[in-house]
């Protein structure tokens, strides 16, 4: 086990070279960093390859830069590895601290990757947890794995999720200064930043097999093998449809009809993409019962996987996705009546419509967005109308 120790933490040989490079993310730099001040144990999650291994090296080298923490006191370990399998996330925190020779009243750092593959994480946690001296951040891919913990870890722990980069991010991490004499070419980088999404590694390197090997990884890996889905055919067909519905009100039933699959399947795979982070699903607005048996609005996970699989073909729905990732915050639900609908509400009785730049509203939409009680009332054509909202 102190082999892979060794491997998975070279800083404690002083080789910081894996803390180096790391491109910030302002934002989500700060969240993560504002959470050493207290106790709680810290999950990080999101869709895979979103940027939470990276989060986590930042704040191990901001413990090590800024705060002065010894190298020796921090561990970073995968869980998913195979070599550590057989080992408990207790056995591999006793094993590392005897390597260094600490204490259990002295300080330590641990950075659980894919905490869920650990059996009983939640419990060993609330254990490390409970005897205190022990920082804890931990990760996962999938919402519904970590669904268990909070019965164990209530008021002990806080979720973070870590979403695609935004379009500030973006620019940074594509090393583009937009001077304000310059402010207009804003416009052809956002419709760039649509275009490519935010995911870190495909909007370094552009590759499109990154995005067919990431999607590949997660339907055939976090989805099929982890629950034993055999219909790996209409797994994927049921991904397109996702893809091809994203932005719209989709009925799990019709779904369910068109691809010759029953209904229960239909749902199960629904509730599986979501759990994996791929699509976000948004219920309308309205009384408890109209909530329930109402369709859901669904929203792609990054714009540029979704124009992956659809192509370029409607800026109005691609900006509205953009929208929904950035003020998903805001607890939103979608507009429908009278056959009308209005894009969000959100939890503080603010109405927002997404209109692409000049894009106009229909005169239906108008007259309920005119006539629909809200506190506030927002049309958004461009990424600073999102931004202000957002703050």
């Amino acid at each position: 086990m102190e082999k892979e120790f060794y491997r998975y933490n070279p800083w404690w040989e002083e080789d910081l070279s894996l803390l180096e490079g790391l491109h910030p993310r302002d934002a989500d730099n700060d969240r993560v960093l504002a959470q050493l001040k207290n106790r709680q144990v810290v999950f990080l999650t999101g869709l895979r390859r979103i940027g939470k291994t990276s989060l986590m090296r930042m704040c191990i080298r901001h413990l090590i830069e800024q705060l002065g923490v010894p190298a020796g006191h921090i561990l970073y370990v995968s869980l998913d590895d195979y070599l550590l399998k057989d080992s408990s996330i207790l056995q591999i925190v006793e094993a590392f601290r005897t390597i260094h020779r600490l204490d259990n009243k002295q300080q330590v750092y641990l950075f659980l990757d894919e905490i869920t593959y650990a059996r009983d994480y939640e419990l060993q946690l609330k254990n490390l947890y409970d005897q205190g001296h022990c920082k804890i951040f931990a990760s996962s891919s999938s919402a519904s794995l970590l669904k268990s913990s909070h019965a164990h870890l209530t008021g002990r722990s806080v979720t973070l999720e870590i979403l695609p980069l935004d379009y500030l991010d973006y620019l940074r991490f594509k090393k583009l200064e937009v001077l304000p004499s310059d402010a207009h070419l804003h416009d052809s980088y956002f419709r760039d930043y649509l275009r490519t999404g935010g995911i870190p590694e495909y909007v370094l390197s552009g590759d499109d097999a990154y995005i067919r090997e990431l999607m590949d990884n997660i339907i055939h890996k976090d989805i099929a093998a982890l629950h034993g889905i055999r219909q790996l055919q209409q797994l994927k067909d049921f991904f397109l449809m996702l893809m091809e519905r994203s932005g719209k009100i989709m009925s799990i039933n019709k779904v369910a009809k068109v691809l010759g699959i029953s209904n229960d399947t239909s749902k199960r795979f629904f509730d599986l993409f979501c759990d994996t982070y791929i699509v976000y699903p948004v219920s309308r607005f309205g009384k408890l019962n109209e909530q329930m048996v109402s369709p859901k609005k669904i929203y792609c996970c990054d714009t540029g996987i979704r124009t992956f699989y659809t192509g370029e073909r409607d800026w109005g729905a691609l900006f509205e996705n953009y929208c929904y990732l950035r003020l998903k915050h805001l607890h939103l639900r979608y507009i429908y009546q009278d056959s009308t609908e209005l894009d969000f509400y959100t939890e503080n009785k603010w109405l927002l419509e997404c209109k692409f730049h000049d894009e106009a509203l229909s005169p239906k939409q108008e007259a309920l967005f005119n006539s629909f009680p809200a506190k506030e009332k927002y049309v958004l054509r461009t990424h600073q109308d999102v931004a202000r909202l957002h703050s």
